[in-house]
């Protein structure tokens, strides 16, 4: 045993013999410099917390936008398929004639054109617009379906992902994928 080890060994029983159990535990939880550290230590804790919840929900911008987005793929990931790669010719998918997005800041988000669950879904779980891309994600209240997307603002690639049966060993994932020009630009 290194003498670190022994020294410390030899203190806990020393304190062990004079003292009680309940008498130690009180100096230790009830100690003044121990319970300032606890605190501070929560207190970091819930700020980090707190700003990685506040995270999904990050809107720098007023926009009004309306899109034209042609089908360019889809990956389909089921029982039948893991992850396999379709062409928009190989799909009955079709392109999408107007895709729009609204957002007002501090935390206002609305998506019309690309499904109905997410023109419907009045509480999106993630919310982020800035000058270079719009993300944003809703969830069932089941917590067993969601969907998701991203569009890069300056090239106008958009990426939709739908998520089905997710509490399921056999999930279903459908990766869509879009290149989109902008009909109109409000910003």
């Amino acid at each position: 045993m290194s003498q670190f080890g022994k020294h410390l060994l030899n203190k806990v029983s020393i304190k062990k013999n004079n003292k009680s159990l309940p008498t130690l535990l009180g100096e230790i939880f009830f100690n003044i410099n121990f319970m300032k550290k606890y605190f501070l230590s929560v207190l970091i804790i819930l700020f980090f917390i707190n700003n990685s919840i506040a995270e999904n929900i990050n809107i720098k911008e007023n926009i009004d936008l309306s899109f034209k987005c042609e089908l360019e793929k889809k990956i389909i990931k089921n029982s039948k398929y893991n992850y396999q790669v379709f062409p928009a010719k190989d799909l009955d998918q079709k392109d999408l004639s107007k895709f729009e997005i609204k957002s007002e800041q501090p935390e206002t988000l609305n998506i019309k054109g690309l499904s109905s669950f997410l023109s419907q879904s009045v509480k999106l779980s993630v919310k982020v617009v800035n000058k270079d891309v719009v993300l944003f994600k809703a969830i069932d209240n089941n917590i067993n379906y969601s969907e998701s997307a991203i569009i890069d603002r300056k090239t106008g690639e958009l990426v939709h992902e739908i998520s089905k049966n997710i509490k399921s060993k056999n999930s279903e994932k459908d990766i869509t994928f879009y290149s989109c020009s902008e009909l109109n630009k409000n910003v």
